[in-house]
């Protein structure tokens, strides 16, 4: 028997043990219910290995189809529905839509109901950022951020539900201003009440506490090296990717574009109120967790500033008992807790709109996953997706 030549023998194990380790791409199912989103989401995922070749989002799980039922609906009902959209910002929701009605119908609502627009629209961002706060540390392992942030938010809900009677679905706005609460009297005079005694008192207090929260989060969270390594340089979005993906709010700022609609279009009285907008530097998931926290603090800077300044004066201008729209359309957006909401409607005259088309932040947000989501490890999609932070019903609608 012939003997081989040690050398040669040698390539021909290496050969062969490689041959042996060598795996075909496999394709992996996550979901379509994961643990990083908040609703229902299906990734088809091609994987080599623990790394990630391609992804392909499969949305549409969640899908009721708002933009149809709106058709069907006045648009005080439909004030009702789109809260529902982004049910973690309700308000926020509510706050586009309503100011696109007024446009068309050459209708602005008094200076007292854009002071508690604006106050409330905060309350939603500080509640929808909290929510992020609590849930993202989670999805990475930590578990005791949650009770800090979910006990400040409990706090911001009660105080929201104290002036609109909802926690998650206010339905609050009205064409012209805001709903007024029926008070004490007689049967047949209802005494019209405004804020709840001692609500801008307690949103001072709320805001005190919602700034040590934040202070604790940074103690727990920003510091923690075991976070700082699941998300420093993970999941880098650089600032032409965020733009041409159409990303917005906290997403787009934490890529250092500092655009902000609260400073670019003042459909609310934000040009009287001093406040920042936080940006980023890398664009990574770090970056994206420390915008919101910053954001977090800002919504409470605003709404101290709103407390002091609120104007006396009525909650609702004058409109028609039966609100009929002239014919016309308008495209309204504003700067919602997950990023731009704009609500386009046509009005081809009556007490239904014709067509209404909406821009969601959490869609197009979303859509950049395929791009982030390639070449990235498993254990890294959780972390990258949870920092995005979409909601699987403003993605279906």
């Amino acid at each position: 028997m012939t003997q081989l030549d040690p050398r040669v023998a040698m390539h021909l194990s290496d050969a062969a043990v490689s041959v042996e380790l060598e795996t075909p791409d496999m394709t992996l199912n996550i979901g379509p219910q994961h643990p990083s989103t908040h609703g229902v989401l299906r990734l088809v995922a091609r994987v080599d290995g623990e790394r990630v070749e391609a992804v392909e989002p499969v949305i549409g799980y969640m899908h009721r189809g708002y933009e149809k039922l709106a058709e069907v609906r006045t648009y005080a009902q439909t004030i009702a529905l789109v809260n529902r959209i982004d049910w973690v910002s309700g308000f926020a929701n509510e706050i586009p839509f309503v100011i696109a009605v007024e446009k068309l119908m050459d209708v602005e609502a008094p200076e007292r109901a854009q002071y508690i627009r604006m106050i409330l629209t905060e309350m939603a961002r500080i509640s929808s950022h909290l929510i992020f706060m609590s849930s993202y540390p989670l999805e990475l392992g930590a578990a005791t951020p949650l009770m800090h942030a979910f006990r400040e938010r409990e706090r911001i809900l009660e105080l929201i539900e104290g002036v609109t009677g909802g926690r998650f679905h206010p339905n609050f706005n009205r064409v012209g201003g805001v709903k007024p609460a029926a008070g004490g009297g007689s049967a047949t005079k209802k005494l019209i009440q405004d804020l709840p005694a001692g609500f801008l008192q307690q949103a001072r207090d709320a805001m005190d506490k919602v700034l040590t929260v934040c202070d604790d989060l940074d103690d727990l969270v920003t510091g923690n090296e075991v976070f700082q390594a699941r998300t420093i340089g993970v999941g880098v979005v650089p600032r032409d990717k965020a733009l041409e993906y159409g990303l917005s709010g906290p997403n787009l700022r934490a890529s250092g574009v500092g655009f902000d609609l609260r400073k670019a279009e003042h459909i609310l009285p934000y040009d009287g109120i001093d406040f920042e907008i936080p940006t980023g530097e890398n664009g990574d998931c770090f970056d994206r967790y420390i915008v919101r926290l910053a954001e977090i603090r800002q919504a409470a800077r605003i709404i101290q500033q709103a407390v002091d300044r609120i104007p006396s004066g009525p909650l609702q201008a004058k409109v028609p008992r039966v609100l009929k729209v002239p014919p016309g359309q308008a495209y309204v957006r504003a700067e919602n807790p997950k990023g731009e909401m704009g609500y386009y409607i046509v009005s081809e005259g009556g007490r239904v709109p014709y067509r209404v088309k909406i821009r969601s932040a959490s869609f197009s947000n979303l859509s950049i996953l395929p791009w982030i989501l390639e070449n990235q490890l498993i254990p890294d999609l959780v972390a990258i997706m949870g920092s995005l932070d979409f909601v699987l019903g403003d993605v279906d609608r």
